[in-house]
């Protein structure tokens, strides 16, 4: 299906994804400020990172109520820490999913080890007013898929959920793990190959 492909084809190129960046950051400065001046203002950048925040937190624990907690906390500390933050420094998103992964990996150390890649296949495959063939084809490609994921080691599950499910780009990605973006476009290349072959293969 459509949104399988969509995971297991190759990543944009170092160039595409270095503008994508920027252009998200240049449009988070203006909300960044407003918030800095007046909390209530946070709300915008609330609304517009919400979606992929949830997606990330989805990933990283086991139901969707401790999916809404992790959530609420990623914002919480986020909104504590924004007056320190400098719009100068990192993208606001490469700080605000820093404070996520640092949230989830105090989620993990406090519960049974379990990714749920439900929310990732799923956010891969919309749920639709599909036809019931179509539906019963999309379900089994997404157990495929998540039998495939479950396969792969913390650390590259860690960038799938990073990727797919936060929606970072490459550089997005290095400095939120303190890597070089080639290193995380060399890895992200080796998981999608992985992926490939274990889900063809399953």
């Amino acid at each position: 299906m459509e949104h399988t492909a969509d995971l297991l084809a190759s990543q944009a190129t170092g160039a595409d994804e270095d503008t994508a960046s920027s252009a998200r950051g240049s449009e988070d400065v203006p909300l960044i400020l407003a918030a800095q001046a007046d909390i209530t203002a946070f709300d915008a950048l609330y609304d517009r990172y919400l979606p992929r925040v949830y997606r990330y937190a989805r990933a990283q624990v086991r139901n969707d109520e401790e999916a809404t907690d992790l959530t609420q906390l990623v914002f919480l500390r986020a909104l504590e820490a924004l007056p320190r933050y400098q719009v100068r420094g990192v993208p606001f998103a490469v700080w605000l999913f820093r404070i996520a992964r640092y949230a989830a990996i105090d989620a993990r150390r406090r519960q049974r080890p379990m990714v749920p890649w439900e929310a990732l296949t799923e956010t891969l495959h919309p749920a639709s007013s599909e036809p019931l063939d179509q539906t019963v084809i999309r379900q089994e490609e997404m157990a495929r898929l998540r039998h495939a994921v479950s396969g792969l080691s913390s650390e590259q599950q860690e960038l799938l959920a990073l990727s797919f499910a936060a929606g970072l780009t490459a550089p997005e990605i290095a400095s939120v793990l303190g890597v070089r973006p080639d290193a995380i476009r060399k890895r992200l290349s080796r998981v999608i190959a992985a992926l490939k072959e274990r889900y063809h293969a399953s």
